[in-house]
């Protein structure tokens, strides 16, 4: 599930902002222009940017740990003694001020009001590779391919074991906001490494950018989950139309809000879908689980009781405002309470705006209960013991008892790893760009084994 000001903000944790027009007041000096990379030094965790300043006066960053690369920023100021920009769209109003000294630009990175010491010097910075990350040459095929969801355009890539087939497969289905295929966030590529994973034990994978990013089109904050859940029927149904793939063989793969949308579709009568691994997937209400965010994620961060309660209260009003359909009084209400914060605190315009969207708002009011009671092929729904965003605490009990009239379910926790299945004894999201592991071997081997066992590939 996605994290932001609703829930809580974390503290430069800029992975949501959004490209926008960049501004100078001069073009920039001979002395700026280029590349430029360094570390903000924030305690224990130090986070890798790059800034590169244009001739035209623009400029742009990249944080590959959080998955931005080359966007825009603006009021960008090149005068050697002045040397600024900030982040567009993104929480705290997050931006440098600093000088050029020789060959070095010194300054303070400005966030929510904090500032920390960074230094840039020349040099392109590099993006972020995990011990795990697969690379080629591969030991499958991997083509990019599209196929249509009526109006849209969905793109994505597929992976095959060697031979001719028929092989089973899967669908795999992101977590909640905007995700490409790999389900890149905090410099990790989880979906990446689960295709390699899965396809080099016999199953061919096809994994999809969401609507709106990459190669997809659409805009997902206008989707519903009807929509989203058609998405995947649409991916269902173009690997059945592949002779490599086994027609009755098809499954589905879903991690966290992905965990919401597989049993949704899985128990439509029309998708004959073969089996449901669910990563972290909530077994509970979406307001229920928001709820629980913000309380667990506070209270692990040091909050005091009474700013927990006064968010929970804050979020359990507006979340009673999109389950009543009361879509104009919930932005009503998100706007009046953003206002009311310390001006560090805000989010940006367009974040509030996101929190009511016909998206957020299938989110919100899904009730994933009946799905799953309906579901009747096997099942495997694991979650992480120190996921604070999908508690295991909250959503394991609820699993067993919903899938308990299936013929074939199997809901286990592994302890110590967090939402992501990264070994974790705290769990916090701030933590995921600072853990090597994308996931745990343990889990890619526990998933392999029961794949085999159920839909053993040919």
């Amino acid at each position: 599930m996605r994290t932001g000001r609703v829930i809580v903000s974390v503290l430069f944790v800029v992975a949501a902002l959004v490209a926008g027009c960049s501004s100078a007041d001069e073009p920039a000096g001979p002395a700026v222009q280029g590349s430029w990379r360094g570390d903000i030094e924030v305690p224990g965790q130090p986070i890798g940017i790059g800034v590169s300043f244009a001739e035209d006066g623009s400029a742009t960053i990249d944080i590959p740990v959080q998955g931005v690369r080359a966007a825009a920023l603006k009021d960008v100021r090149t005068e050697p003694d002045r040397i600024e920009f900030t982040i567009p769209d993104a929480p705290g109003a997050p931006g440098f001020q600093g000088k050029l000294d020789g060959e070095r630009i010194i300054g303070d990175w400005v966030q929510s009001g904090e500032k920390v010491p960074l230094t840039l010097e020349r040099g392109v910075i590099e993006d972020v590779t995990r011990p795990q990350d697969p690379t080629p040459p591969y030991p499958y095929r991997s083509e990019d391919v599209t196929y249509r969801n009526g109006d849209i355009t969905i793109a994505g890539t597929l992976t095959t074991p060697e031979g001719s087939g028929p092989f089973p497969a899967m669908v795999m289905i992101t977590g909640s906001g905007p995700q490409d295929r790999d389900e890149d966030l905090m410099g990790h590529r989880p979906f990446k490494l689960l295709a390699d994973t899965f396809t080099r034990a016999g199953y061919a994978v096809l994994r999809t950018d969401d609507r709106g990013v990459g190669g997809t089109g659409g805009v997902l904050d206008d989707a519903t989950y009807d929509d989203l859940a058609a998405d995947v029927v649409a991916g269902i149904g173009f690997l059945r139309a592949r002779p490599e793939i086994d027609p009755a063989k098809v499954g589905l793969f879903g991690h966290s809000e992905g965990g919401y949308l597989a049993p949704l579709v899985a128990a439509r009568p029309d998708s004959d879908v073969a089996f449901a691994v669910l990563m972290a997937g909530p077994s509970v209400g979406g307001a229920e689980v928001l709820i629980e965010q913000n309380k667990v994620i506070m209270a692990a961060a040091g909050s005091p009781q009474n700013e927990i309660d006064e968010q929970v209260r804050y979020v359990t009003e507006w979340t009673e405002l999109l389950r009543a359909g009361d879509t104009e009084g919930a932005k009503a209400y998100t706007q009046q309470h953003n206002d009311s914060l310390p001006e560090g605190e805000r989010a940006p315009q367009s974040a509030v705006d996101s929190f009511n969207t016909a998206y957020m708002a299938s989110f919100i009011t899904y009730d994933p209960e009946p799905a799953l009671q309906a579901l009747r092929v096997p099942v495997l729904a694991f979650f992480g013991g120190t996921d604070q965003q999908v508690p295991a605490a909250q959503n394991e009990q609820p699993m067993r008892d919903h899938l308990a009239a299936g013929p074939d379910a199997t809901v286990h926790t592994f302890p110590g790893l967090n939402h992501l299945m990264q070994p974790s004894a705290t769990g916090k999201p701030s933590e995921y760009s600072s853990i090597e592991t994308t996931i745990d071997p343990a889990v890619s081997t526990y998933v392999t084994d029961w794949l085999t066992q159920h839909i053993p590939p040919r």
